[in-house]
């Protein structure tokens, strides 16, 4: 395999998962009765430009299909990121009624409802039909195509350059990283700005989140690696911002390199380095991953199977597909985890993919009573305690896997 971005030889290995089905591949009753496609889970890194990437085995339309069920609604502090983000670009930019507002990979409108409601022209970009269905329920309009150049040029030439694009929680899953960002320089107006938040590499050593590995997620970033992409297609990252979302994320504001005017801000140089100090730009960095993983998941076994011996009940909250990673590489089945509880009526009544658990409602939770209730999500714990809070009733404990065993 050859790297996503520069196209050198990878040799070096960060981690090796074994294999899983796609993260996002909710079965149906049905679906029990038929075989899963399982394709290997291995991240390589590049030694030349250090882009980390999943070796190519399942093309994109495999994993983003017409009933893909990851919604972004479901999450308030979600919502309340999205809406403080909408202010913040506003005011900073002094967006309004004659600036156009770009949302690639809108899902179900989270973020541009509050576009929106601000009096901002705006559409979005999103190729699976199921969130570009609720998105239009909201009376926005969705351009349902994956991005790049060819489709960038085509909004361009129908005079809908933007003033901003927004582009969170999506560079990891394109599966051609150059022309998806050469789609930016095309659509951007000559001094538009593009925003582009992702879980950050560094928190995913430093706080063995390999869970958040799967094979949506074509490319694991850092600020490093995406110096270098951008710069190709044209683009200056002039400015970032470091984020709690997801476990730890970056929010990188990019302009045209030919046309921008914002000024390059000391938090650049100061990202870059702290990656340097943390190995980030050689391979001493990426070394550690694996045994810490390893360890992750013995403990997690370690503490279901005991639970079992005990006559414990446990089930899950949270049917998200980082869960899916950490249940299909420890080898969990409902045996050990009876359920997990989702707020999504998109996967209630769906199982998880290669773990076969059933996905339930929150009333079988208050039903079942179980004993211990492990958040897959682990960066939405503080939020899900308190939604949840009323499992103490019965005596019940929430559990975390990651970043190690963790029982509250």
């Amino acid at each position: 395999m050859k790297c996503r971005h520069c196209g050198q030889p990878l040799h070096l290995p960060l981690i090796d998962l074994g294999s899983a089905p796609p993260s996002n591949a909710y079965l149906s009753p049905e679906a029990l009765v038929r075989p899963e496609k399982w394709f290997p889970l291995r991240v390589m890194v590049c030694h030349h430009c250090w882009l980390v990437q999943t070796e190519d085995f399942a093309q994109a339309d495999e994993l983003f299909s017409a009933d893909y069920a990851y919604f972004s609604s479901y999450a308030t502090s979600w919502l309340a990121h999205a809406q403080r983000y909408v202010e913040q670009m506003r005011t900073r930019f002094g967006l309004g009624q004659h600036s156009m507002v770009v949302e690639i990979a809108a899902n179900d409108g989270y973020l541009l409802q509050y576009v929106k409601a601000a009096g901002i022209p705006c559409y979005g970009v999103e190729p699976t039909a199921s969130t570009a269905a609720a998105a239009r329920q909201l009376g926005l309009e969705i351009v349902g195509d994956f991005f790049g150049v060819a489709l960038a040029k085509q909004l361009q030439a129908d005079g809908r350059a933007a003033d901003l694009i927004v582009a969170n929680n999506v560079l990891a899953h394109v599966p051609d990283i150059n022309d998806f960002v050469a789609g930016f320089t095309t659509l951007l107006k000559p001094q538009g700005v593009a925003t582009f938040e992702f879980p950050h590499l560094l928190s995913l050593l430093q706080h063995t989140q390999f869970d958040t590995i799967y094979h949506e997620h074509f490319s694991y970033l850092s600020l490093t690696a995406l110096q270098a992409v951008f710069t190709a297609a044209g683009l200056q990252v002039f400015d970032v911002e470091t984020l709690t979302t997801h476990g730890g994320s970056l929010r990188l504001f990019v302009q045209r390199r030919d046309s921008g005017v914002h000024a390059v801000t000391p938090q650049l140089a100061a990202t870059l380095a702290a990656e340097q100090q943390a190995g980030l730009a050689d391979e001493s960095g990426y070394q550690a991953l694996q045994v810490a993983a390893d360890k992750v998941k013995n403990d997690f076994m370690a503490f279901l199977i005991e639970a079992k011996r005990a006559g414990k009940r446990v089930m899950a909250y949270g049917a998200a597909a980082k869960g899916n990673t950490l249940l299909n590489y420890a080898g969990v089945r409902p045996d050990l985890l009876s359920a997990v509880v989702d707020r999504n009526p998109a996967k209630q009544g769906r199982y998880m993919p290669g773990s076969r658990i059933p996905i339930v409602t929150e009333d079988d939770l208050r039903q079942q009573r179980p004993d211990y209730v492990v958040l897959l999500p682990w960066n939405l714990r503080d939020e899900l305690t308190v939604q949840l809070d009323y499992i103490r009733e019965w005596g019940g404990c929430f559990v975390t896997a990651v970043p190690e065993l963790e029982i509250r």
